[in-house]
């Protein structure tokens, strides 16, 4: 009886392990889904915007978020993206159409490549970065996604507009896919500057130079770059030439041309396309644009220059030049006697330095001449000389090599008054360019007013009185000595 009771105990067990093993193998689910794309998963593309670092980040560029904390973000900037239309990336007939597209793609004419390669694109959705630098597109359906940035200031050059795949396979598993996109385009930001060169000019007609430097763009293709100097009436254009810091040799004509719209008193030096590819090569220097001037009125002469650094700022404001100022001015002098009266027809020359003062060599020539004569006023306005405390676009202060002290040297005294025996010193700055009279020179009469001899006076008249009685005395006696030798 036991024999048959185990024997029962052995089927019962049996059948049920039998049928667990069963039911596990009908409930047990599989460990993940199939790693395939969900057409109805939504997505997103978000945008992180940095200006361009010197040199590169190292960081990663596959779609997945990265750490920016050593950028610097850039606000303000605006993307449009655009769908692709039937392209199906849930299937690999899409996929394979969209590398297809890649081959063909310009980054130049981005919607012309898409619709002649038979796509064509969706209605633009368009976001601004914040202040951190980021724009977020959400709500994404799977898909290829034309991404161009559509606004942004005159100093940053854009970046090129480019593709992106919603989703990409994840990077980090590769078995699995990343519906949740980052990019991280990164703009080339110029910046300009501009300086005068003018120590070594004294006077109206010498040359003033006027550089102006850009950043180039950090950008392996560049489609536009112009300097533009819009001159204030008060200079007169000479001419214009492009260099590189780093040295690299351009050559007018071929990598750039230079332009003078004498209606409006600008130069422009824009570059050619020879030109922009030597750029390019060489985006780790600067241009930098001499113009030569002539200033042609006394005044203090401020000038801005523009850099474009792409073709869509010619469109625009430009990144400007803080400006540069060269100050031009004028003294006028009264001429007097010691009573104060004024005198007229005395002139003077003027000197760049005591030396040449005191040797008369290398008189200052203003409007063809080097010596000024005084008004009939006694007055003499000496127009056309730079300032004395200004050089280079700076204040400088005596001592300074550059600091300026002009000198008078009288050439022609008034009507019986003396000469000045030594220069008379004198500075140009605003004072002396306001109207009214800056320096009373005064001169003394001749012999300082004493009479010389033999010029009339008592003492004169009676020498004279009596050197004609001696004559008269001399005569008589020679009269009567013929006389008495005849008797």
């Amino acid at each position: 009886m036991g024999n048959h009771s185990s024997g029962r105990i052995w089927k019962t067990t049996a059948a049920t392990i039998a049928g667990a093993v069963l039911a596990m193998s009908f409930s047990v689910a599989p460990a993940s889904a199939a790693p395939l794309v969900d057409g109805d998963q939504p997505g997103s593309i978000t945008i992180h915007k940095f200006e361009r670092p010197s040199t590169p980040t190292g960081l990663p560029n596959d779609g997945t978020a990265v750490d920016t904390s050593a950028l610097t973000p850039l606000a303000g900037i605006g993307f449009t993206i655009q769908q692709v239309n039937a392209l199906d990336l849930s299937t690999n007939a899409g996929w394979e159409s969209a590398h297809n597209l890649s081959t063909v793609f310009s980054a130049e004419d981005p919607e012309g490549s898409i619709t002649g390669a038979g796509f064509t694109l969706g209605t633009g959705l368009t976001q601004v970065t914040d202040t951190a630098g980021t724009a977020s597109f959400t709500s994404l359906p799977v898909g290829l996604y034309l991404v161009t940035e559509t606004s942004y200031p005159s100093s940053v050059t854009p970046s090129a507009p480019f593709l992106v795949s919603v989703p990409l396979t994840d990077p980090n598993t590769t078995d699995n896919w990343l519906y949740d996109v980052h990019v991280y385009p990164k703009n080339s930001v110029t910046t300009a500057a501009k300086t005068v060169s003018d120590a070594a000019d004294i006077n109206l007609g010498d040359q003033i130079d006027f550089t102006i430097s850009g950043d180039i763009p950090n950008e392996a293709v560049l489609d536009g770059y112009k300097v533009v100097d819009a001159l204030d009436p008060k200079l007169t254009y000479i001419n214009a030439t492009a260099t590189l810091v780093d040295g690299t040799v351009i050559t007018e004509v071929i990598d750039y041309t230079v332009a003078f719209d004498a209606a409006t008193n600008t130069v422009s030096v824009t570059f050619t396309p020879e030109g922009l590819a030597v750029l390019a090569a060489h985006n780790d220097t600067r241009v930098q644009v001499v113009v030569n001037t002539t200033v042609n009125t006394i005044g203090e002469i401020a000038n801005s220059a523009t850099v474009f650094p792409n073709a869509g700022s010619f469109t625009g404001t430009g990144v400007p030049t803080p400006p540069v100022v060269t100050k031009w001015g004028e003294i006028t002098l009264q001429k007097v006697g010691p009573t104060g009266a004024a005198l007229a027809g005395a002139s003077f020359s003027v000197y760049a330095n005591e030396a040449d003062a005191l040797a008369g060599a290398n008189p200052i020539v203003l409007n063809s001449q080097s010596v000024f004569t005084v008004a009939a006023d006694g007055t003499l306005t000496i127009s056309g000389l730079r300032y004395s405390d200004w050089a280079n676009g700076a204040t400088v202060s005596p001592g300074s090599p550059d600091y300026r002290t002009y000198y008078l040297v009288e050439t022609a005294a008034p009507a019986g008054h003396e000469l000045l025996a030594a220069p008379v010193s004198f500075l140009i700055n605003t004072a002396t360019t306001t109207a009214g009279v800056d320096l009373e020179i005064t001169n003394v009469p001749s012999n300082n007013g004493f009479e010389l001899p033999l010029t009339g006076g008592v003492g004169a008249a009676l020498f004279y009185a009596g050197g004609s009685l001696l004559v008269a005395g001399a005569a008589l006696l020679l009269v009567r000595s013929r006389r008495a030798a005849k008797n």
